[in-house]
C-alpha cells in the first residue's frame, strides 16, 4: 500500500500510508461481524435482538460480496463450523465473492465459498446465485438463514428475472457504469431485472428467520441499494426503473428482453419487490455492520496522532469525478493560503462514491480520474497530497486501488512527455500514473466500504 510517489519524502509517505492503513483496518469484516453478533451459551445476541438456538432445526449461511470470505469465517467461527452438535450449529452455506477474494483460510467444509465476476456478472455468479436461491428456498419455519451481505453483490449474485439472459443483465450493466449513472440508479434497474435483488433473497427464504450482517459500500448506508439490497425492501419501482433508462438516453440501446421486463412490471404483469409493509420483513433483521464513515473517522485519530490537524469533511460526496477533484483541489488551495477550514498541518478526509461518465477507450476508475484532474488542478502548489482511495482494494475495472498526487505530478509527467489533458481525454487515467509509478497497488484488501479521499497539507 505505501505510495510510491517519487515527490514525497520518505517521513509523508509513512503518514500518507499510516492513514490508509488505519482506515481499512477499521472496518475489516471478521472484526465488523464480531463488534454486531456473539453467541451466550444456546443463544445468538445480534445487536438488540436475541435467538435462541435450540428453536432452530438448522442454520444456514447464504450471501455475497467483496467482503464475503472474512465474513463467513467470522460467522462459522461464532456458530461453530458443524452440525455434530446441535443446537445452533452451521449445517451448511454458499457465498459468492469476486474472483481473487476468496483466501486459502476461508475454507470450510459446511460452507462453499465461490468466486465470480465483477463489475459486470459472468455465469459463475449466475450458477453461484442459483446455488444460493435453491439452499435459502428449501429452508423452513425452524431454520435460521445468516446472509453477509456486502459490496460488489448486485453482480456477484446475479440470478436474471424469467424471460432475461446473462447476456442481457452484462450488456445493461455495462451502458448504466459507462452513462455515469449513481450506483443507486444502477441498483434501481438492477433490482427489477433479478430474483434475488430487492428483497428476492428474503422473499426465497421464507418462512425461515433471516438475520442479514452488512458492510455497507453505499452513501448514506441506504440498505435496499447495498448489493441491491437482497434481504432489504425495496422502495423503487418499475416506474423508476424505467425513468433511469430515459434519464440517460439508453431506451434506444437497452436489450429487448430488459424493455419487455420492465414494460410487464408497469402494466403489472409481473410482481412488483416486496415493499416496506410486506409481511415477510417481519422474520428479517438487517444490521449494518461496517461503514464507509467508521473508516473515515479511524483515519482522522490515526492522522491526529501523526500531529496533523484534521476535519471529516463529509462521508455523502457524490459526481462527477472531475468535477469532484475540482473541489478538493479548492479546499487544498484555501488551506494553503488562508488557513482555513484547519491549519497545517492538515489533513482532511471525506468518504463516498464520485461517477465516471466514459468517453474515451481509456482504463481507468472513479479513484484515478479524481487524482488526474485533481492533480491538474494543483500543479505548481507546494507541500500539498491528495490520496483517492477504493478500499476494496480494485478502482474500476483496473488492479490499482486509487492513486496518489501532489502538486509536482503534472510538471514531472510534462518532463516524461506525458498530456494530462489528453490522458483525461481519453478516460485513461490508470496508464497516466502507471508511467509515474503513482498507482495505489493493494491487491484485494478483503473489505469493501465506498471510497476514501485524504487532502494532505504539510508543514
Amino acid at each position: 500500500m505505501n505510495p510510491s510517489n517519487v515527490d514525497l519524502t520518505s517521513a509523508r509517505r509513512r503518514a500518507i500510508d499510516a492513514v490508509q492503513k488505519a482506515a481499512l483496518a477499521a472496518v475489516e469484516p471478521g472484526q465488523a461481524i464480531h463488534r454486531h453478533l456473539h453467541r451466550e451459551g444456546d443463544n445468538l445476541i445480534v445487536v438488540d435482538h436475541r435467538y435462541d438456538l435450540t428453536h432452530f432445526d438448522r442454520v444456514f449461511i447464504a450471501g455475497g460480496g467483496k467482503a464475503a470470505a472474512p465474513m463467513v469465517m467470522a460467522l462459522a467461527n461464532v456458530i461453530g463450523g458443524s452440525y455434530e452438535n446441535p443446537p445452533g450449529r452451521l449445517a451448511g452455506g454458499i457465498a459468492v465473492t469476486k474472483y481473487g477474494h476468496s483466501s486459502s483460510d476461508a475454507s470450510l467444509s459446511s460452507v462453499e465459498l465461490l468466486e465470480a465476476g465483477h463489475p459486470v456478472p459472468d455465469q459463475a455468479g449466475v450458477a453461484g446465485a442459483r446455488r444460493l436461491a435453491d439452499l435459502v428456498t428449501n429452508a423452513g419455519p425452524r431454520d435460521l438463514v445468516l446472509c453477509p451481505i456486502s459490496g460488489g453483490g448486485s453482480a456477484l449474485l446475479s440470478l436474471p428475472a424469467p424471460g432475461i439472459a446473462l447476456a442481457d443483465l452484462q450488456a445493461m450493466t455495462d451502458q448504466l457504469l459507462r452513462s455515469g449513472a449513481t450506483i443507486n440508479e444502477l441498483n434501481t434497474v438492477r433490482k427489477h431485472l433479478s430474483q434475488i435483488k430487492g428483497g428476492g433473497l428474503a422473499r426465497m427464504a421464507a418462512p425461515a428467520t433471516v438475520v442479514s450482517l452488512i458492510l455497507s459500500d453505499v452513501v448514506g448506508d441506504p440498505l435496499d441499494v447495498i448489493a441491491s439490497g437482497p434481504t432489504a425492501p425495496d422502495p423503487t419501482t418499475y416506474a423508476d426503473a424505467w425513468a433511469v433508462l430515459e434519464l440517460y438516453q439508453l431506451i434506444a440501446s437497452a436489450p429487448e428482453p430488459v424493455l419487455a421486463r420492465l414494460r410487464a412490471g408497469l402494466a403489472s404483469e409481473v410482481a412488483e419487490t416486496p415493499k416496506p409493509n410486506d409481511p415477510l420483513f417481519e422474520r428479517v433483521q438487517n444490521v449494518i455492520v461496517g461503514s464507509n464513515r467508521l473508516a473515515a473517522e479511524a483515519a482522522l485519530v490515526k492522522a491526529q496522532e501523526l500531529g496533523f490537524n484534521t476535519l471529516l469533511l463529509s462521508t455523502f460526496v457524490e459526481g462527477e469525478a472531475r468535477e469532484v477533484a475540482r473541489v478538493a483541489a479548492a479546499l487544498v488551495k484555501e488551506m494553503l493560503h488562508h488557513g482555513r477550514p484547519v491549519a497545517r498541518p492538515a489533513c482532511l478526509v471525506w468518504g463516498g462514491e464520485t461517477t465516471v461518465t466514459v468517453r474515451g477507450d481509456g482504463s481507468g476508475g472513479r479513484n484515478q480520474e479524481l487524482a488526474l484532474a485533481a492533480a491538474m488542478a494543483l500543479d505548481g502548489w507546494p507541500d500539498v497530497a491528495l490520496v483517492a482511495l477504493a478500499t476494496d482494494g480494485t478502482d474500476g475495472p483496473t488492479d490499482a486501488a486509487g492513486a496518489v498526487i501532489t502538486g509536482e505530478t503534472i510538471a514531472r509527467a510534462r518532463q516524461h512527455g506525458f498530456d494530462a489533458n489528453d490522458y483525461l481525454a481519453r478516460n485513461d487515467s490508470y496508464h497516466f500514473f502507471q508511467h509515474l509509478n503513482d498507482l495505489i497497488i493493494t491487491g484485494p484488501t478483503q473489505t469493501n466500504v465506498n471510497d476514501l479521499l485524504f487532502l494532505f497539507v504539510f508543514e
